[in-house]
């Protein structure tokens, strides 16, 4: 049964072939099996059960919506009521969430059962889900690759069938990398689509809580039922939710595609380059134009992410001061040494290189030079995204420029752990929505396509995607073993 989608275990569940107990009891015996991939921090066995057994006499009932008794995991950013919530942070190892995250109370409504809180990187910081303090993630496809991040354990878990779907989060590229290293599908949707209530913040203005599934369909349903507006979330986007399904199998004749250029550079590996561009050929016989974009500003995405991201995480993080939840330091001498050791002992590595880069790119003499010149070129590179929508449907590119590397391959070198996000952080200061779909294999190794929409075009991007795995069948490899 693992191997079904959302929709196929759906109508196993209303024809009565398995029940949501017994189908989620496989998905906890798997994640039993598997337990070295590290995917999950905190699995949540009892509530599933008791979940899937009133989902059983919902869906016995009748009229029980689609996601009701399907097995699904949380990434372990979401506030969970009652259970712990830790950002992969050693500050919050003992933290116990007293209320649920928007997105937790919809899937909680929608009837879905949760198998647990799922491995990140620390506090949503790494590209690799190297920084958590539960330890690395493994790649289901070769474990000693990285499963890419923050969203790693999502990624891994719904690519080692340990849950039908999963809930990621992405800053910087954070869905869309992960998807594309363990060959699965994931949407980040147009900045404010998903309420970021109860999502702990890293940097608030680029943040975005999106879905990790195997297929585009499947993403659909996930997305359908995250999205809309929250009256809790100030940065939350009053816009009617569409049916996210109506459309998926809409013919792409006269679809028009743009290819940046600056995408696509001699930094990017030959072998992706062109399973990339196979990908693109397979629109065209769908019925496609393609044409080349120039984007000229793309190349200033990285610098701007990293001082806009650092400064909003330097920000954010302030809350965590050893004063009134989360970690504390042992017999503090007093309140300057309470935050200062609470901080130093509980914060890894990178979160404490954000946390000094933000704080510096704010400081007074810096803020003008720095953080305001990062803002107007986010400013400039939104713009070039408007100007190529005005020629084109959607864009296409690589979603890393390589597939997953090996453990510890680039932790001691953090500016290249950077440029693993260079085509997919300029999606974040734009605020646009984006997907990774499974493109093929290099060095048995799964490459994502990135396909880019134009706000709240997440509609034409699932349908797009869609019939490419319609025509293909990437997204339906599984790992070996699993």
């Amino acid at each position: 049964m693992h191997n079904k989608t959302i929709t196929e275990l759906a109508q196993s569940l209303r024809a009565k072939e398995i029940s949501s107990v017994e189908l989620t009891q496989n998905y906890l015996d798997r994640i039993k099996q598997h337990a070295g991939l590290n995917s999950y921090i905190t699995v949540t066995e009892e509530q599933a059960l008791a979940t899937a057994a009133l989902a059983d006499k919902r869906l016995a009932a009748g009229d029980a919506p689609l996601l009701t008794g399907i097995p699904i995991a949380q990434k372990d950013i979401f506030c969970t009521d009652g259970i712990k919530t830790s950002c992969g942070s050693k500050m919050l190892d003992n933290f116990i969430a007293p209320y649920n995250a928007t997105v937790i109370e919809k899937f909680n409504h929608s009837g879905a059962v949760m198998l647990g809180k799922l491995n990140m990187d620390e506090f949503a910081m790494g590209s690799s889900n190297e920084t958590s303090y539960y330890g690395t993630v493994q790649n289901p496809w070769d474990t000693n690759a990285v499963a890419g991040g923050s969203s790693g354990g999502s990624a891994a878990a719904v690519a080692a069938r340990l849950a039908v779907a999963a809930t990621g989060t992405d800053t910087g590229g954070s869905i869309r990398q992960p998807a594309a290293f363990c060959g699965i599908t994931g949407l980040k949707p147009t900045y404010g689509r998903v309420s970021r209530y109860g999502m702990i913040a890293y940097a608030s203005s680029l943040d975005q809580g999106g879905a990790m599934t195997r297929s585009a369909e499947d993403a659909a349903v996930l997305l359908q039922t995250m999205a809309g507006f929250d009256e809790k979330d100030s940065t939350s986007a009053d816009e009617p939710v569409p049916n996210y399904s109506a459309d998926l199998n809409k013919d792409l004749t006269g679809l028009k595609i743009g290819l940046p250029k600056e995408f696509f550079s001699e930094d990017l590996d030959s072998d992706i380059a062109a399973t990339i561009l196979t990908a693109v050929e397979e629109y065209k016989k769908l019925g496609a134009e393609v044409k080349e974009v120039s984007m000229p500003m793309l190349k200033y995405a990285i610098p701007a992410y990293y001082v806009i991201a650092s400064a909003e995480c330097s920000a954010n993080l302030s809350r965590f001061d050893g004063a009134r939840y989360g970690y504390r330091c042992d017999n503090p001498e007093d309140l300057a040494d309470l935050y200062t050791r609470s901080r130093g002992e509980a914060f890894g590595g990178e979160v404490k290189r954000r946390i000094l880069m933000g704080t510096y790119a704010l400081s007074a003499g810096y803020y003008d030079a720095y953080y305001i010149k990062a803002q107007k070129t986010r400013r400039l590179i939104s713009d070039d995204f408007k100007k190529a929508f005005e020629e084109v449907d959607v864009l296409m590119s690589p979603v890393s420029p390589s597939t997953a590397f090996g453990q510890g391959e680039k932790t001691s070198d953090p500016i290249q752990m950077y440029l693993a996000d260079i085509y997919t952080i300029a999606i974040n200061l734009a605020g646009l929505p984006a997907m990774s779909v499974p493109a093929g294999f290099v060095d048995n190794k799964p490459v994502g396509l990135q396909i880019i929409g134009n706000h709240f075009d997440e509609a034409k991007l699932l349908n797009v995607a869609h019939r490419y795995q319609q025509a293909t069948d990437w997204h339906q490899q599984v790992p070996k073993g699993f």
